[in-house]
């Protein structure tokens, strides 16, 4: 069956809100500030949220982390290009 190049037309004025959404109390722009500074979201898994409760215990073990990931990933970047003999059977 062919695609057809028909397409519906839709009135840009009509509601298409469904019911169940209520934004009757919502606060227009308030992560506005934060989103334009490139705040990343991550969702914490619940098995560890006792550890990291909030931002700042996430970012001081990312911190910790980040020097030995950097380090790893820097060996493996050497590694990769060094010619090694092949093991005698």
């Amino acid at each position: 069956m062919k695609r057809t190049d028909v397409q519906r037309a839709v009135d840009p004025d009509q509601d298409t809100m469904r019911p169940e959404y209520d934004f009757s109390e919502g606060v227009r722009g308030v992560t506005a500030s934060r989103y334009a500074e490139g705040v990343n979201v991550v969702v914490i898994d619940p098995d560890v949220l006792d550890v990291f409760p909030d931002s700042l215990a996430v970012n001081q073990a990312l911190r910790a982390l980040a020097p030995v990931l950097r380090q790893a990933r820097l060996s493996r970047g050497k590694s990769a290009h060094r010619v090694t003999a092949p093991q005698p059977r």
